[in-house]
């Protein structure tokens, strides 16, 4: 359990931990909600590989919707619709539940955060700031000089549960057809937490946690919704472009 928790705490505690400082020293202001923002940011480009896959995924699973419905026609019961609508998605290198993807990815860094947003404010923890990293002595927790990034704040709460829901709801418009369509009972189940059940636990856990780690989701989900703009834009566009020649 130890070997685990130290590797946890090197490979994401103690890397956040030391780029929030660095970026709370490097900052005019030294507003800490601000080094919240700019590293949710990096962290959701160096995560984007990832999440546009998972974006790109659901795009081309909503594509397929027409040909799993005509596909769903052929089958007499639901054994035989769910048997070939999971050897069409294998065929077409579609995972129905890739949109789970970027989810999963984030709860390591939501754990990380909380930690730094918990104990990484306490003057001893500026410790484990790496040689490079100048110490600041202490932190202010002050976002724009109204709110304490280390207090829990019902405001951020809930916008981060609109966040998600928001999110979840525009990138998949049409779960409801697809697990119509033959999907399984997991992949059905999955869908619907996305959209319905993330909100409600972001702002469960939110509530009473520090305003730090719904700040950062917020955000996170603002930069997801741009991402998926331009990732259904670009295929659209390719989609039109084909189409035209």
């Amino acid at each position: 359990m130890e070997l685990i928790t130290g590797f946890f705490n090197e490979i994401l505690f103690r890397p956040i931990f030391n780029l929030l400082v660095w970026t709370y020293d490097t900052i005019p202001g030294h507003d800490f909600g601000v080094s919240i923002i700019l590293v949710t940011v990096l962290l959701r480009f160096l995560l984007y590989p990832f999440s546009d896959k998972a974006l790109k995924s659901q795009k081309k699973l909503q594509d397929l919707q027409p040909q799993i419905k005509e596909l769903q026609k052929k089958c007499k019961t639901k054994e035989e619709q769910a048997k070939a609508v999971m050897e069409f998605y294998k065929a077409h290198q579609v995972n129905p539940l890739s949109g789970c993807l970027p989810i999963l990815i984030q709860l390591p860094i939501l754990i990380a955060l909380y930690k730094v947003f918990l104990i990484g404010l306490e003057p001893q923890s500026l410790d484990m700031l790496y040689p490079f990293v100048y110490n600041p002595g202490e932190i202010n927790p002050m976002f724009l000089g109204i709110m304490d990034m280390s207090k829990p704040s019902w405001i951020l709460a809930v916008f981060a549960g609109l966040a998600q829901f928001v999110q979840a709801k525009t990138a998949m418009p049409n779960s409801a057809s697809s697990s119509s369509a033959g999907s399984t009972d997991f992949a059905k189940s999955m869908g619907q937490s996305m959209i319905y059940m993330m909100p409600l636990f972001m702002v469960f856990i939110s509530w009473k946690m520090p305003a730090g780690l719904p700040l950062y989701w917020v955000v996170t989900m603002l930069f997801s919704f741009a991402q998926q703009l331009v990732v259904y834009k670009n295929n659209n566009l390719n989609l039109w472009r084909t189409r035209k020649s």
